[in-house]
């Protein structure tokens, strides 16, 4: 969805969300064919981010084909692997620098950029293609050691059923676990008609056979024996430390690092996450 829809923590009222919420149930009501294609490509279109991050030295580029398209990946080091999953409007860039620690303790790291992401191809971006990208980037190594996911990339790898991720180690970065709650309050405060939203998601859900009701990051996590590791800062504006705290208190295999002045985003290459990966690796 929309930087300016996700991103949006407002709770306040004001005119601009209310002209917003008349403005689009109009629209819905008087072209709803219209309506929808012009919701889809706001919900379901992120914004293609420039490389946040130099690359790093002896970075290899590849590609993986996939049902949503063709994935670029970016793979540095030797050793056994770790996949790197980023999130909503993100890129692989993001995690460069942890690349370069990952492949300094001799272990591979393999990040890639979801399908409409970075330099991969694709239009739209949902949960559905997030988790049939990870399947194809899964499928295309003999091995996996770990998982490490920032944001909604949290909740795809959770959701993902691949079996090469039962029983490895994850860190999750400012996971997103309450994904459903999180993803309607954020449209609801942006004051976009529900109704329309919940017609596009009626659509996604009907051509991908993935009712969204379904996607549960919590349980999924909640069911998990390997261990998982979450780095979460406590003023993180657009994912709930709240959620991530209730987890590692109510989930033996899951522990919690808080951080604090790293916010959803600096977090992704903050010493606490080097520092989980020392543990688990």
């Amino acid at each position: 969805m929309s930087d300016k829809i996700y991103f949006n923590t407002g709770k306040q009222f004001n005119l601009r969300r209310s002209m917003v919420n008349v403005t689009t149930r109009l629209h819905h009501t008087l072209a709803p064919n219209h309506a929808k294609k012009t919701a889809q490509k706001l919900f379901l279109t992120p914004a293609r981010s420039e490389p946040k991050n130099a690359e790093p030295q002896g970075l290899i580029k590849a590609s993986v084909d996939c049902n949503e398209g063709r994935l670029t990946t970016y793979q540095l080091g030797t050793g056994p692997l770790w996949v790197l999953s980023h999130g909503w409007s993100g890129s692989a860039s993001q995690f460069f620098p942890l690349m370069e620690y990952i492949a300094s303790k001799g272990f591979t790291a393999l990040a890639y950029d979801h399908p409409a992401h970075g330099k991969s191809e694709g239009v739209f971006g949902h949960i559905p293609a997030f988790v049939r990208g990870l399947e194809a980037i899964l499928d295309s190594v003999d091995e996996v050691a770990g998982v490490i996911a920032h944001s909604m990339g949290t909740a795809s790898t959770l959701e993902c059923h691949h079996a090469k991720l039962q029983s490895v180690p994850l860190i999750l970065i400012a996971p997103v676990l309450n994904y459903v709650e999180n993803l309607f309050g954020s449209v609801a405060r942006s004051g976009y008609s529900m109704r329309l939203f919940n017609s596009v998601i009626s659509d996604l859900e009907e051509q991908y056979r993935y009712p969204l009701q379904s996607v549960d990051p919590y349980q999924k996590l909640a069911v998990r024996s390997p261990q998982t590791i979450i780095v979460h800062d406590e003023n993180d504006k657009f994912a709930s430390f709240e959620v991530s705290q209730k987890a590692a208190n109510e989930m033996p295999k899951v522990s919690l690092v808080a951080t604090q002045g790293q916010g959803h985003g600096r977090v992704m290459n903050s010493k606490q996450v080097f520092e989980a990966f020392d543990q688990v690796s």
